[in-house]
């Protein structure tokens, strides 16, 4: 048997459409937000702040694609 055939996953299809979606969320936010910061002229800090929404963002994403 395969490691790919043998990997379980613990996610059901909604489940993955669920986390895909919103993951997609927050890197959109995230992107809203950085726009507007930059725009804004905000100082370097803030800007950082936007480490989460990207972090649970693409956190989400790798998930949804990975069934985990």
């Amino acid at each position: 048997m395969s490691a790919v055939a043998a990997r379980a996953t613990n996610l059901v299809a909604s489940g993955r459409r669920r986390r895909l979606l919103l993951g997609a969320g927050a890197l959109v936010a995230g992107g809203v937000a950085l726009a507007v910061l930059v725009l804004a002229g905000a100082d370097r800090g803030w800007r950082l702040l936007l480490v989460l929404p990207f972090w649970f963002g693409a956190l989400g994403v790798f998930q949804a694609r990975g069934r985990t």
